[in-house]
């Protein structure tokens, strides 16, 4: 089947380039009021009525018959089964992938600290794991084993003691992958339940499934409303948007090489959005010819053509100092740099989730097993947030042990900044202790 390849072609040195790349990069999520009150009553229903209502959802978008919710938990055994029953191939890239991911996430590892001031007074942090996580794995569509790992490995990491799953089952299948991938990152207790439920359930617990303290993991719209619905009574790790890849290349790299990249993205959904800079005009007619050649070959053919359609772009820039300036404007979820000396170029960027610094570096690979997390912020979001990491999973405690000296020293500031702010009693509690000896006074 011949499929049309049509992408938005730029120029920076058009008089509107600026509108136009405003109106490509505009995204806004459909604020759809139908599923706004649908969530809201399933987040209420849940909290009120706990595995009852956890049973009933179950059943009506799942397909699945269940009676007790004990059975919505699977078992260590079944864990260990499904990661038996992959081929060699399978179960050792996901062992492999594995090590990777931990292996970068230990070096994000923040501990305690603390030092000492002259008059005895002691200030610092104290560095401690998140109790309990909730992961949602998406099982409905498409299941994503690597995503398990890059959302349970760094609480591993971390720290954290309880690592909670929650999973769809449609008409009861268990994705074995998926399963496997729970096995090897040492998830403690997984739930086959999904959707809006499963995110109320993690947030509030039931008698079955417990409450944690913070819930992960993508899902459709339906769960990204129920995090959004939730926040507050738990940490989220983020709402996130389409999948998005930037590529600036120098002309320097295969095109088709160029082209799949824009792809990788692009097989996600329609709403994906993949873009290439480049200042060199002929390379980007290359690439745009490799689209035409590659496309009807792919297998997710139809999702790549609308997203290219839709959302994608061609940009021929004056320079590569323009490039990153557009790139830094743009500051992509994904950001590859394909060009000579990309290191220099790297260092040009500020804002973007993960950038792949030379031509060997392609996304895909930081998807799966380079190591770093592909959990990364969409829309823009990278002007002031960061990959998901080990960070997310811990918490940190400000320590103040103030000795007798420190608090006749600080103990005037705090009165003086107290009384200028009409709080007598902040003032009092610190002026109290410069006037005597700590300890019983009854």
């Amino acid at each position: 089947m011949s499929v049309p390849a049509s992408i938005t072609r730029l120029d920076s040195r058009d008089a509107r380039f600026d509108e136009r790349l405003a109106a490509l990069l505009a995204w806004e999520p459909a604020q759809d009021e139908a599923i706004e009150r649908a969530v809201a009553d399933i987040v209420r229903d849940v909290r009120r009525r706990g595995d009852a209502a956890l049973l009933e959802y179950t059943r009506r978008f799942d397909r699945v018959e269940v009676v007790d919710a004990a059975t919505l938990e699977l078992s260590r055994d079944e864990l260990q089964a499904a990661l038996a029953s992959l081929g060699g191939a399978e179960r050792d890239a996901l062992q492999a992938a594995a090590e990777r991911v931990r292996s970068y996430h230990a070096h994000q590892l923040a501990k305690s600290w603390s030092y000492v001031e002259p008059d005895g007074t002691r200030l610092g942090q104290q560095i401690t794991p998140l109790d309990r996580v909730g992961l949602y794995v998406p099982g409905g569509k498409a299941a994503y084993p690597s995503s398990v790992l890059m959302n349970a490995l760094p609480a591993r990491v971390a720290g954290v003691p309880e690592l909670v799953m929650v999973v769809p089952t449609p008409d009861g299948v268990r994705n074995p992958l998926v399963l496997a991938a729970a096995c090897i990152a040492g998830v403690d207790r997984v739930f086959a339940v999904g959707g809006a439920q499963a995110v109320a359930a993690l947030a509030y617990g039931t008698a079955t499934v417990p409450a944690v303290d913070k819930i992960v993991g993508p899902g459709n719209a339906y769960v990204a409303e129920a995090k959004r619905r939730v926040f507050g009574t738990v940490g989220i790790d983020m709402i996130a948007g389409p999948s998005e890849i930037l590529v600036v290349c120098d002309g320097s790299t295969d095109p088709d090489w160029i082209a799949m990249d824009l792809f990788s993205q692009a097989e996600h959904d329609e709403m994906a959005q993949s873009i290439l800079l480049t200042p060199d005009a002929a390379f980007a007619d290359r690439v745009a010819a490799s689209i035409a050649k590659l496309l009807p070959a792919m297998t997710r053919r139809d999702v790549i053509a609308r997203s290219l359609a839709d959302r994608g772009a061609l940009i021929v820039v004056g320079s590569m100092d323009e490039a990153c300036d557009i790139a830094n404007r743009i500051a992509p979820e994904h950001l590859e740099i394909s060009t000579h000396d990309a290191a220099h170029w790297a260092g040009r960027i500020r804002h973007a989730g993960a950038i792949f610094v030379g031509p060997w570096s392609s996304e895909s690979i930081g998807d799966y097993c380079a190591g770093p997390n592909h959990v990364l912020p969409t829309m823009r979001t990278a002007r002031f947030s960061s990959p998901l990491g080990v960070y997310d999973f811990q918490k940190r405690s400000s320590l103040i042990e103030v000795s007798a000296a420190g608090a006749r020293t600080l103990g005037r500031i705090a009165s003086t900044l107290a009384r200028g702010e009409g709080l007598e009693a902040h003032a009092l509690s610190a002026e109290m202790r410069m006037q005597g000896e700590a300890g019983d006074r009854s």
